[in-house]
C-alpha cells in the first residue's frame, strides 16, 4: 500500500543543509496499522507529509497506492490523495463557517457522491454526535471537534488514513475515546492506518511501530 526507498528531506537553514530524513526505507502493507513514534524533532510529520504526498523529498521515492507520487506533479499528487487517503490532524482543521454536518458532506459533495447528506448523517451518527449535527465547531468540545474530524476523513472510504498526532489536544479520557473510535473503523473498513503519536496508548495499539531518530529509522521498517 505504502512504500518508500532511500528517502530523505534536506532543508537550507542559515547555518547551511539540515536532512531532516535520510536513508528511509519502509514498507506498509493494506490493512496494517502503524505508529510512527520518536522525539521532538526526529522527523515524524516531515515523514508523513512525504509518505501522504503533501510535500516531496530531497531524495528517493515514495509509492502509494500504486502511484508514484515522487513522479507527480502536485496536481497528480492531489488527484491520488483525493481518491485514496483520508487525514486526521491535531488541529481538527474543520470549516468554521460548517456546521458538523456541513464539514462532513463536503469532501463527498466535491467528489458527486449521492445522497452526502445521509451519508454524513449516518457517519456522524457512527461517531456519537447525532445530537450535534448543526452546531458548529466553535460550539463543540476538542474531542467532538476530533470526532467530526475523524467522520469527514472517512466519509470517502480512503484506503489510507493518516494521523498527525490526533490526540494532542485532548484530555486523556477523551483521547482514549477518539482512539477507540480510528480502530473501531480501521477494522470495519479495512483501512490502512498511520499515525504519528506521542500517545503510548495510541502507539500500543497499531500492529507496528517504527521508531525515528535524527531522521533514521532506527527500527521497525519493513
Amino acid at each position: 500500500m505504502i512504500s518508500a526507498t532511500n528517502l530523505g528531506k534536506r532543508v537550507l537553514t542559515a547555518e547551511g543543509a539540515l536532512d531532516i530524513l535520510a536513508g528511509v526505507n519502509l514498507e506498509i502493507k493494506t490493512g496494517e496499522s502503524v505508529a510512527i513514534i520518536g522525539v521532538s524533532g526526529s522527523g515524524k510529520s516531515t515523514l508523513l507529509g512525504l509518505l501522504a504526498g503533501l510535500d516531496l523529498p530531497t531524495d528517493g521515492e515514495v509509492w502509494l497506492s500504486g502511484e508514484r507520487l515522487t513522479a507527480l506533479d502536485e496536481d497528480g499528487r492531489a488527484r491520488v490523495r483525493a481518491g485514496a487517503v483520508g487525514f486526521v490532524f491535531q488541529s481538527f482543521q474543520l470549516l468554521p463557517g460548517l456546521t458538523a454536518i456541513e464539514n462532513v458532506m463536503l469532501p463527498l459533495e466535491l467528489a458527486g457522491a449521492p445522497d452526502s447528506e445521509g451519508a454524513a448523517r449516518a457517519l456522524l451518527e457512527r461517531v456519537g454526535l447525532a445530537e450535534r449535527l448543526t452546531h458548529y465547531p466553535r460550539a463543540l468540545s476538542g474531542g467532538e471537534q476530533q470526532r467530526v474530524a475523524i467522520a469527514r476523513a472517512f466519509a470517502l472510504r480512503p484506503a489510507i488514513l493518516f494521523a498527525d498526532e490526533p490526540t494532542g489536544n485532548l484530555d486523556s479520557a477523551t483521547g482514549a475515546r477518539v482512539i477507540d473510535l480510528l480502530f473501531e473503523l480501521n477494522t470495519e473498513r479495512r483501512t490502512t492506518l498511520v499515525l504519528v503519536t506521542h500517545d503510548d496508548e495510541l502507539a500500543s495499539r497499531c500492529a507496528r511501530r517504527i521508531y525515528l531518530h535524527g531522521g533514521r529509522i532506527v527500527n521497525g521498517a519493513g
